[in-house]
Order: C-alpha cells, then sequence, then structure tokens
C-alpha cells in the first residue's frame, strides 16, 4: 500500500532515501524523520560532506583506489612494498585487509569482478592496467584476494592467465575465508592470516579440479 504524504518535500526526501541499498520505503522514512529532529547544522554537514564526497572525490591512478588525491596515500607512501600488489574487488575490500594490519604492499582495485549474469566481462574491469603493472618489471608478486564465490574464482583465473606467460609470482589468499565470503565480512584475525599464510594459485586450482 503506497505511502500518504502530507508534505511532497518530505515524500521527495524519503523517494532518495530509499533508493541507497537495503533500505525500504519505511525505514526511509524513519532517517528522514530522524533528520528532521536533529540540529540544522547535523544536517546540513551530512548534505555538504555527501556533495563533497561527489564533487571532489578521485580514484587513484596508480590503483584505482578512491582518494583525495591523484595519488592516494597507500600507493605514495614509500614505506609500502611496491613489489607485492593485492588485487581485490573494491575499496571495501582494501579497508578490510588494511584493518588486519598485515600486509605491507600495495593494491590494485578491479572495480568489480567478472559476472556475465550481471553483463560485467574483463573489458569492465582495471584488468589491462593490472597488466601493464605486472609487465612493468617492479611487481614481483600479485596476491589473488577476491571473494570465494564463482565470479571472484572466474576473475581470478582469467587474470591468472593473463599474467600466466610473465616473470611473476602469483599467489591467492589462504581458504581460512568461507567458500561464498565476502572479504569484507570477515573477522580481522582470519583474513590476517589468509594474506600471511597465502598459497601459490596454481595449487588452488589443483584443489579445485
Amino acid at each position: 500500500m503506497p505511502m500518504e504524504f502530507s508534505s511532497k518535500l518530505l515524500e521527495n526526501a524519503v523517494d532518495e532515501v530509499s533508493m541507497l541499498p537495503g533500505i525500504g520505503k519505511r525505514t526511509a522514512l524513519r532517517l528522514v524523520l530522524h533528520l528532521l529532529k536533529q540540529p540544522t547544522g547535523q544536517t546540513l554537514r551530512l548534505s555538504e560532506s555527501l556533495v563533497a564526497l561527489r564533487e571532489t572525490i578521485q580514484f587513484c591512478s596508480n590503483c584505482h583506489n578512491v582518494s583525495d588525491l591523484a595519488l592516494c596515500e597507500i600507493c605514495s607512501n614509500p614505506n609500502r612494498d611496491g613489489s607485492i600488489v593485492c588485487v581485490v574487488e573494491d575499496i571495501r575490500d582494501v579497508m578490510a585487509i588494511e584493518n588486519t594490519s598485515q600486509f605491507r604492499g600495495k593494491y590494485h582495485v578491479l572495480g568489480g569482478k567478472i559476472s556475465p549474469m550481471d553483463g560485467i566481462g574483463p573489458s569492465d574491469l582495471y584488468i589491462d592496467s593490472l597488466v601493464a603493472k605486472a609487465s612493468s618489471g617492479v611487481v614481483k608478486e600479485v596476491i589473488f584476494a577476491m571473494s570465494s564465490t564463482m565470479e571472484g574464482d572466474t576473475t581470478n583465473f582469467y587474470i591468472f592467465k593473463q599474467l600466466e606467460a610473465l616473470p611473476v609470482k602469483m599467489t591467492t589468499i589462504a581458504r581460512g575465508i568461507s567458500v561464498g565470503d565476502e572479504l569484507e565480512y570477515a573477522d580481522e584475525v582470519t583474513l590476517g592470516r589468509s594474506i600471511l599464510h597465502r598459497i601459490p594459485f596454481e595449487n588452488s586450482l589443483k584443489n579445485s579440479e
């Protein structure tokens, strides 16, 4: 049954908030009414931060991670090991791995994973720039840290075939992460151990046969 609103402004705000993932109309209404009860300044700061996010956010020119600058803090950090590159799906995975404090290399954010059902192919991801990076001679190891789903495994295998002829070691995080799990939901200890005890990618292919 459609909601009846006494205010078009309220209805418009609820409609916009309900477009966020996992937010239905009733939850959106509760959130909007909550904002109305807050001091005006608090609500304005929220709206201003969202506008600033959309207008000024950048993507790192090296790893494609979300960044405030052209080169993100991780890529510009001289204490990070540029010879080890961890391949992840998106920024949430970077954050999850960083929270473990067990990885001191750099990242390559693909921007998704290969999923024919969703119309996402290799050309829709940052795979070409990863191949170029691996061909530069600087990178010695590429770690596959995609989620252990069918789409994640497909993406790993595709990249493996693209890099197979290069003198680069390819590893994958240990299966401390359950099959079907997304990286961002793994606890920090388990994920940290999975990074530390990574295995050659070829071994994971043998184990799946």
